[in-house]
Order: structure tokens, then C-alpha cells, then sequence
């Protein structure tokens, strides 16, 4: 059937029979690509129930309705599904991550501030993740900010309240245990901006370390969010 080169919409045919058929087909794949909201790109079992016009990113290793379609969009359609291989440079927002992401051809990735024709690339990122305190009187996140980041600031947010012997704490890296925030709160909501006076690069992977004032920890969580620039190299 003979369709568009962008969107691969179905194109009516001269003398064809049943043409709403291929118009609502159109229209459909359409409505899924037109202001691209990914539900995930992530999971890899179809939901079981298809709300038309929904759309998914197929990962790796999908299973039943969606084997073998690895790479593609899955977009709903009248209770089953309109495949569709994403192009290059396209962008959607994820849902489920609540992040905005362009297709560069193999994977989802953070939008870019700035490319070259080549490759080269600048990247503003930030990593979330929460991280639960044990007893004692420091605690060390085992996610790491990457390498080779530059970073401007890690913010976080009490989001279980922070008990034990302690009257607050501090948060930073080994060496620098104050760098994003000392005399902290320890209620639920407490909050650190932990923004930097000046950008700092980490050129190995390094973890995050809270350190009690006062005592110690005894259990307790926060939701961490690390905000960071990173570069690619030019392509030859």
C-alpha cells in the first residue's frame, strides 16, 4: 500500500473500495505520533488493555503482542497494534519517567543544548533516585554521578523522615562531606538545594555521603536529584 515518507500514513488509492477504512488507519497512527507521548520506553509486557491511540516505545526483549518488534513504536489501534520504526531526531516526551528524550537512531536520549555535524554534543542532565539511611553515622548512595560530569548542584528532599541520635546532617561527597548542605532538617519535606557556588567536574564515578551532626542515623530516606552538564566527543 502506498503511504507517506514521513509518517508512513496509508494513502487512499483511485477507485478504492471501503476508503474510510485507510483514512481512519491514517488518522489513528496519526493521533499516537502527533505531540509524541511515550507511555514508556521501558517495559517490555504490552498493558492488557489497548487504549486506542496510546503509544509505546518496544525495548529489547519484548514479549507476546510486541515479540519481535524491538525498536519500534507501539501505537493503539481498535484493540490491537500499529508498529511504526521512530526517525531520527525525533522527540517524546516519557511519561512514566517524566522526561523529555530524543531518538538518535538507537536509543532514547536526553535532549541535546547544542550538536555539531559530527557528533559533538552538550548535554544538561539530572539523575534522580531515592536513597534509604541505615543505623549509623554516615550513609553512602550506592548510585553514582557519572563520570565526567560537570556538576552544578545536587538537591534533595526528605522524603521519610530522618530518625535517630542525631540533630542534622550534612551532604556532600568523601572529603567534602558539607559541599551541598550542612544543618540539614530531618522531618519529611526537609529540603536541600545544594546548589554550587561554582560548577565542579567529577571525572570518576562518584557517590553522594550524608553524614549525622550531633549522633547518629537510625533509619529514614531521601529523594536525590544530582543536575549536571556532560559533553560527546566529535565523530570522525
Amino acid at each position: 500500500m502506498a503511504e507517506t515518507t514521513q509518517l508512513k500514513l496509508p494513502l487512499v488509492q483511485a477507485s478504492q473500495a471501503q476508503k474510510h477504512v485507510t483514512v481512519n488507519a491514517a488518522l489513528m497512527r496519526l493521533d499516537g505520533l502527533a505531540q509524541l507521548r511515550l507511555q514508556s520506553a521501558s517495559t517490555a509486557t504490552p498493558p492488557a488493555v489497548v487504549v486506542d491511540g496510546a503509544c509505546w516505545f518496544v525495548p529489547p526483549g519484548a514479549v507476546n503482542a510486541w515479540a519481535g518488534q524491538s525498536g519500534k513504536l507501539a501505537i493503539g489501534d481498535n484493540g490491537g497494534w500499529d508498529f511504526l520504526a521512530p526517525q531520527v531526531g525525533w522527540r517524546a516526551w516519557i511519561v512514566d519517567t517524566a522526561t523529555d528524550a530524543l531518538w538518535d537512531g538507537t536509543a532514547w536520549q536526553p535532549p541535546l543544548m547544542a550538536a555539531s555535524p559530527s557528533g559533538a554534543a552538550s548535554r544538561m542532565q539530572v539523575l534522580e533516585f531515592d536513597h534509604s539511611l541505615g543505623a549509623g553515622a554516615t550513609s553512602t548512595t550506592t548510585t553514582q554521578v557519572p563520570p565526567n560530569a560537570m556538576v552544578f548542584a545536587v538537591s534533595a528532599r526528605v522524603s521519610t523522615a530522618i530518625t535517630g541520635t542525631l540533630s542534622s546532617w550534612s551532604f556532600g561527597i568523601n572529603g567534602s562531606e558539607g559541599q551541598f548542605g550542612t544543618g540539614l532538617g530531618l522531618g519529611q519535606g526537609s529540603y536541600c538545594t545544594g546548589l554550587l557556588g561554582a560548577p565542579t567536574t567529577w571525572y570518576s564515578a562518584t557517590p553522594l555521603k550524608l553524614t549525622a551532626v550531633g549522633g547518629d542515623f537510625a533509619g529514614g530516606a531521601i529523594r536525590v536529584a544530582a543536575h549536571y552538564y556532560t559533553i560527546e566527543l566529535p565523530g570522525l
